[in-house]
């Protein structure tokens, strides 16, 4: 059943009315809020300069030093720093500060990086964190999150949930604010920034999302599968702007998918049941996702959540059935396609999507997504499908058919492409997916007020 059109002319007045209830203020400027992200832990790092510019460091004994290459280590409670060759000792409570001028930024292992890196040994951990304008970071997450050459309104969308998301994090304790992982939200450095990504930002700038005055839960994920799922039903709480909606992704490469589990995979999956004779679904969400499950092994049963269950087997989403089949002659190894788990780490240049896309179309051809012509909102049809698996027999494989990827909770990156290619703006996509939630200028301190307001001029400056 095809939901009523998410934008229309009584939408478009009510913007209208609005504009004139309320005009744009005058507010004065402010500081650019600066980012702490998480680059690095471990037990050695190298950082490097990129051409001529020399990195200039700080926090070494005798003042201020200039360098081409500088490569610290952790050992026995103390930092080695190694600075052309030239090692000196620190404790590992010093903090070192490394910076330079150079526009291609600073190399960090296989990424370069704008802004200032500082490094410490603090609680046992070698740690590098990247401190740098909300704005420059942005443009390397939008980059990060979604391809460069998706519509400017998807762009512009992820650039606000990006923003709004980041400013809620900031000083919440600890060295850092965000993580440059999906842990957070995935930051690549330079190479992630491109001209589309810089102007999504730019033309967005100091724009968040606000819900009774104050910073919304800007969560996001790939694609739903058809519908997004309610905040309550993954998380603890229940917001009022994170319900389920329907969505506009049926053209993902990952609105459908299916992997398959061989035996010896389950015995190593499943250890304290002894493999898996079958996954009896107890309860699902109101948008089809698995809430709770029942395991059966021969050596006993398990009861699990849904998020459980998804961590246990490295499932893309919860929006699944469960069916045993008779063992495919194909080697397990090819019978799924080589997408990241729920909390990989991101590895390579390209957009966490373009990657995710990239794997499925290395996936045989009857596993592959049929190309959908027209877009429109549906729900899923896993909905109706049983939820109970057959009986095992001896070799017998765990089919599951799922849809759409991540947590289903917020913006759809995949659904927001398909609204900007229908012609929907930035807000419009905002507002499907954070129901009354405001697009607003930030402000230190929102109230009820400000989160009425319309967009007015940026508050800080370039």
């Amino acid at each position: 059943m095809r939901s009523a059109p998410v934008f229309g002319a009584a939408a478009l007045l009510g913007l209208a009315g609005l504009s004139l209830l309320h005009p744009p203020v005058a507010v004065p400027r402010m500081m650019e809020p600066r980012m702490r992200v998480l680059l690095h832990e471990g037990p050695r790092l190298l950082l490097r300069a990129d051409g001529e510019q020399l990195l200039r460091v700080r926090g070494l004994p005798g003042g201020e030093g200039s360098w081409r290459r500088l490569e610290v280590s952790l050992r026995g409670g103390r930092l080695l720093i190694d600075c052309d060759g030239d090692e000196r000792w620190l404790g590992a409570a010093a903090v070192l500060s490394v910076m330079n001028d150079d526009p291609r930024g600073i190399w960090l292992g296989q990424r370069r990086y704008r802004g200032e890196l500082r490094i410490s040994g603090r609680g046992g951990t070698l740690r590098a964190v990247n401190e740098l304008g909300i704005e420059t970071y942005l443009a390397s997450v939008v980059g990060s999150e979604m391809p460069h050459a998706w519509p400017l309104a998807a762009l512009q969308a992820q650039a606000v949930a990006a923003r709004t998301y980041a400013l809620k994090q900031r000083s919440r304790g600890g060295g850092w604010d965000v993580k440059a992982t999906v842990a957070s939200q995935v930051y690549s450095g330079v190479e992630a920034e491109t001209a589309s990504t810089r102007k999504a930002v730019a033309s967005t700038r100091s724009l968040v999302l606000v819900h009774g005055g104050k910073l919304i839960d800007a969560v996001f994920h790939s694609s739903s599968g058809g519908v997004t799922e309610a905040s309550g039903m993954v998380w603890r709480n229940q917001l009022p702007y994170l319900v389920s909606v329907p969505d506009h992704d049926q053209h993902s490469p990952v609105h459908r998918w299916q992997e398959r589990f061989d035996p010896m995979m389950l015995r190593r999956t499943w250890p304290e049941t002894g493999g898996l004779n079958g996954v009896e679904v107890l309860s699902r969400s109101r948008s089809g996702r698995v809430r709770q499950a029942r395991v059966r092994g021969p050596r006993g049963t398990l009861m699990l959540t849904g998020s459980e269950l998804r961590r246990r087997l490295g499932l893309k989403s919860t929006l699944v059935n469960f069916e045993m089949v008779a063992a495919s002659t194909r080697p397990a190894s090819e019978s799924l396609p080589a997408v990241a788990s729920p909390d990989a780490e991101s590895g390579s240049g390209r957009s966490r999507i373009d990657r995710i896309t990239a794997s499925v179309g290395r996936q045989p051809m009857g596993l592959r997504p049929r190309p959908v012509r027209q877009l429109r909102s549906s729900t899923p049809d896993l909905l109706g499908a049983a939820a109970r698996s057959r009986p095992a027999a001896a070799g017998r494989q765990l089919l599951v058919r799922g849809q759409g990827f991540g947590h289903g909770v917020g913006m759809s990156q995949w659904g927001a492409h398909g609204l900007a290619e229908q012609g929907a703006d930035f807000r419009a996509i905002l507002g499907h997916y954070y129901r009354g939630a405001d697009v607003v200028p930030f402000q230190p301190y929102h109230d009820p007020a400000m989160a009425q307001l319309v967009p007015s001029a940026p508050l800080w400056r370039g």
